[in-house]
């Protein structure tokens, strides 16, 4: 159940905050909202994270529909089956899903977080893509602690 619960509520916050921002924000319309560091900007994507694979739209709905299938089919073998482990899952997969449902709909992601600082600029981003990598990152994560705790417990 952790992983339908955090796979949904990701797709929804997801896709309220891009409804919001494609009736409240023309194209490339910006926001500040910390001077000098954060913005809302619209941004239509038509690649990848950072923009890679720009144009790729039918190949990334291909390759979202792989992942989302190989994370669902090894699951067991991928995390483990503590609620931690169920929970990291729905988030990635929620964000999956998340831009999935942009691509099928739009052709294109729609981003709106734009950090920058100084001449420093990362490129725009959404909340499933935020999920997908927090996701990643806790994942990775989890596995070295829990590396580490099996080698503790093992000398």
């Amino acid at each position: 159940m952790p992983i339908l619960c955090a796979s949904v509520a990701i797709v929804l916050l997801d896709q309220a905050v891009k409804a919001w921002v494609l009736s409240a924000m023309a194209l490339g319309d910006r926001i500040v909202v910390v001077p000098g560091f954060f913005n809302l900007s619209h941004v239509q994507n038509t690649g990848a994270a950072w923009g890679v694979m720009q144009g790729l739209s039918h190949w990334l709905i291909a390759l979202s529909f792989v992942m989302m299938a190989t994370m669902i089919a090894f699951r067991r073998q991928l995390i483990g089956d503590a609620p931690i482990h169920r929970l990291i899952l729905g988030v990635m997969i929620g964000g999956v899903w998340g831009n999935l449902l942009d691509r099928i709909k739009l052709g294109y992601v729609v981003d709106y977080l734009d950090f920058h600082w100084r001449s420093w600029h990362f490129p725009a981003f959404n909340v499933a893509d935020a999920a997908i990598c927090v996701g990643v990152g806790l994942f990775f994560l989890l596995q070295a602690l829990e590396r580490k705790q099996a080698c503790a417990t093992a000398a």
